[in-house]
């Protein structure tokens, strides 16, 4: 009876281990992702692949861009590889303008005012003052940790929170920010 005891646990044991050498099928998230030497769209798609496998919710917005939700807000991350030098991805943040203050002075002094005292991003009027573009970039060598990204978008996101504090009170009812997930295709 011993013997069939511990040839049924050996059975057992190897079966287990056969398993585990074997079992491939769950992939590890990666923790940084090479993009040095690709073209643009191949370095979006590479990123793209390696932010879904680390359980971010993202979307193609076109060849080259990525929009992807982070906490509360959605970025458009793009690639830029620079086959000659330091490559970085942009990443921006867009937002409505209320049609009574797009195009306005106000908005031109405030988009100047945020770009002279700041350094954390750069503020574009885009489509006649109608939207505010704000772009950051997270510049690398042909490798870059999807960590270093994480924290890039929550010191953007630390640093468009204080910008909002010091916004007159009600300016949040004339600049929204613009969903990107389903805006995408035309962003």
């Amino acid at each position: 009876m011993n013997k069939l005891i511990i040839a049924v646990v050996l059975t057992m044991l190897t079966a287990c281990a056969s398993t585990d050498n074997n079992d491939k099928s769950t992939a590890v998230a990666p923790e940084r992702v090479t993009l040095g030497g690709m073209t643009n769209d191949d370095a979006a798609k590479a990123l793209f692949d390696a932010l879904i496998k680390k359980n971010y919710l993202a979307t193609m917005a076109s060849p080259t861009r990525i929009a992807l939700q982070f906490d509360d807000n959605q970025f458009v991350l793009q690639p830029s590889i620079n086959p000659d030098g330091i490559d970085r991805i942009m990443m921006n943040r867009f937002y409505a303008v209320h049609p009574k203050l797009a195009g306005s002075q106000d908005l031109l002094i405030l988009i100047g005012t945020l770009n002279h005292k700041l350094n954390f991003a750069k503020f574009t009027l885009r489509e006649n003052g109608a939207i505010i573009q704000v772009q950051g970039a997270a510049t690398f060598v042909n490798t870059i940790e999807l960590e270093e990204i994480r924290r890039f978008m929550l010191w953007t996101d630390e640093g468009l929170r204080q910008v909002g504090h010091s916004l007159p009170k009600g300016a949040e009812q004339l600049i929204k920010p613009i969903p990107v997930m389903q805006q995408s295709q035309s962003l």
